[in-house]
């Protein structure tokens, strides 16, 4: 998604409460990083494997951490390492779902591909499945012309289920508690378990192809 991507347009949420995430990851996984490997060089060639040894590293190290140090570390990596570019710079597609290999193999992304990385590399570091949700927010910006209103996704830890979230967010990289980013209003918000409406606890259903396909990729790649 685009730091210039339009607005939600009508009936967009709606769309996305129709069936149950067919497609999910065990709430804790395997990483088989030699495939990993030979896929990233076989599609990427050698000039990202640098950066995927670094989250090699990161992803290690990181298990042994408390969570909010892993949540920061995850956080300043892809901050810092991974260039923001939109989809069809990127991919040629307007709106495209990069696993988080093919982000570290390209070395740039939208907001999607930042928050989809840093979940599954925060799933990798042991961190609960119940404690991370992706959410589509509408963020207000500031523009030549005025405030206006983006579609946009941040990565939310939720530290109990009833908790206030800390929000991971690619336009701002100071992690946040929620209630500190009146810039952002959650649309809804998912995970490899479910999907609901805002960042609440009703479980809704969702047909997001995108997710189940991305997820079966990841899959392919070496998230076991």
């Amino acid at each position: 998604m685009s730091r210039h991507a339009a607005p939600f347009p009508p009936g967009f949420a709606a769309t996305l409460f129709a069936v149950l995430l067919l497609l999910v990851l065990p709430a804790a996984f395997g990483l088989d990083f030699e495939r990993m490997q030979q896929t990233l060089s076989s599609r990427f060639g050698n000039a990202p494997l640098a950066r995927f040894a670094d989250w090699k590293t990161l992803v290690n190290e990181g298990r042994n951490l408390d969570e909010k140090e892993k949540l920061r570390r995850v956080n300043d990596f892809f901050n810092q390492r991974i260039g923001f570019d939109d989809d069809i710079s990127v991919w040629g597609q307007t709106d495209y779902w990069a696993t988080p290999l093919e982000t570290i193999g390209m070395g740039s992304g939208d907001c999607e591909d930042f928050s989809i990385a840093k979940y599954f590399s925060l799933l990798a570091m042991g961190v609960p499945v119940n404690k991370l949700r992706l959410v589509y927010v509408r963020a207000r910006l500031n523009g030549p012309a005025g405030p206006f209103q983006q579609a946009h996704m941040v990565l939310a830890w939720y530290p109990t289920p009833n908790a206030e979230p800390l929000i991971l967010d690619n336009l701002k990289p100071v992690i946040l508690p929620a209630s500190q980013r009146p810039d952002l209003s959650p649309v809804f918000s998912f995970n490899s378990a479910g999907l609901w409406q805002g960042t609440g606890n009703q479980s809704s259903k969702s047909s997001l192809s995108r997710w189940q396909d991305l997820l079966a990729r990841a899959r392919a790649e070496g998230f076991e």
